[in-house]
């Protein structure tokens, strides 16, 4: 292999991506910053004193050319469902590193089928290096490991930050597919909203929905729990919004309504502010059932676009340091279960 001694953060300039730029300076990195718009890229780079390039994912050549020199490619640019079957392929050719910030369970599941070609060039590929699915991946593993016997998982989350405009666009990209569980070992379409519940993240009680979270596809990978649901704390009007929106999927699915939705999310803030992020925690409760017994536990963390940035460096630093599993991982499969316990502010306990 080439001697490589960097990483590349694709999508730098956007919400979460400049997050992780800022930290990575601050923690002394010296990343190459990268995206498709050229004065968004340059304006970042030069704000941060780093090198950078500029790029358009789908341009095969020019995304060689910029990761024979680099380790680790960080990739920060949803949907990534857009952006990975670009990236992973090149990063197998050039024998690079692939990590990224996703959420969606169906990049997930193609990474997964990279798995033997990521083996044979020697490289690791890892999608959800962030909120998801960082904490709720170790907390499967902690889960799995207090009853080996489990057989069914439910996890659930409650953030208090707000969302982000690339979190958003996600979605919209998303509306209208419905939901997704996993059921006998296959992840399985439902209805938006399948199930609601009140659970008890220990701080509150809060009404929580089931939502295709990336855990679907990545705790079966880390635990072979078969059966997995995983809930996110909403208001009760929301769920019911969420509710109603399943009656509409087609309209959602509509070319002109979504940019009619994203027109209006690019016109509002990016993210939540740094006091937002310094201020709140995120709440994650999980529980897992053999049929005969139950184990219950809880995880708190930092602000989830926070943890993300501090995660995706983390993982990022130990790659360049040479930890690494080849093949495609999941956070807990490649580090263990106590791989959020590194970062500071998190507490892990059985309920």
């Amino acid at each position: 292999m080439k001697t490589k001694s960097n990483f590349l953060i694709y999508g730098a300039y956007g919400y979460t991506g400049e997050l992780i730029s800022e930290l990575a300076v601050k923690n002394g990195l010296k990343p190459i910053l990268a995206g498709r718009n050229v004065e968004k890229t340059q304006a970042l780079a030069n704000k941060l004193g780093l090198k950078w390039i500029a790029f358009e994912a789908k341009d095969k050549t020019a995304v060689k050319l910029a990761l024979q020199n680099v380790d680790v490619l960080l990739n920060c640019a949803g949907p990534f469902t857009q952006t990975v079957k670009e990236f992973v392929p090149a990063c197998i050719a050039t024998k690079t590193h692939y990590l990224d910030i996703t959420g969606e369970i169906d990049v997930f599941e193609y990474v997964k089928t990279q798995d033997q070609a990521a083996k044979e060039a020697g490289i690791m590929i890892m999608s959800g290096v962030g909120f998801d699915v960082v904490p709720s991946d170790c907390l499967s593993k902690f889960l799995k490991d207090e009853l080996p016997t489990a057989t069914h998982l439910e996890l659930a989350f409650m953030g208090l930050g707000g969302v982000s405009q690339g979190t958003a666009l996600t979605m919209v990209e998303n509306a209208g597919e419905g939901g997704m569980i996993r059921e006998k070992g296959k992840i399985k379409k439902v209805k938006t909203a399948y199930e609601v519940r009140t659970i008890d993240y220990g701080v509150k009680k809060m009404t929580s929905v089931t939502i295709p979270w990336g855990d679907v596809s990545t705790a079966f990978h880390s635990t072979e729990i078969p059966n997995i649901k995983v809930f996110m704390a909403q208001p009760p009007k929301a769920i019911k919004a969420m509710e109603v929106s399943g009656y509409f999927s087609l309209v959602l699915k509509n070319d002109f309504v979504k940019s009619f939705i994203k027109k209006k999310i690019k016109a509002g803030e990016k993210g939540p502010n740094e006091e937002k992020r310094n201020s709140n925690n995120s709440y994650l409760w999980g529980k897992v059932m053999d049929g005969i017994n139950t184990v219950e536990a809880r995880l708190i963390t930092p602000e989830g676009y926070k943890l993300t940035s501090i995660t995706s460096l983390l993982i990022t630093e130990k790659i360049l340091n040479g930890d690494f599993k080849i093949g495609y991982q999941t956070p807990s499969s490649a580090y263990s279960k106590n791989l959020i316990l590194e970062v500071e502010d998190t507490e892990m306990t059985v309920v």
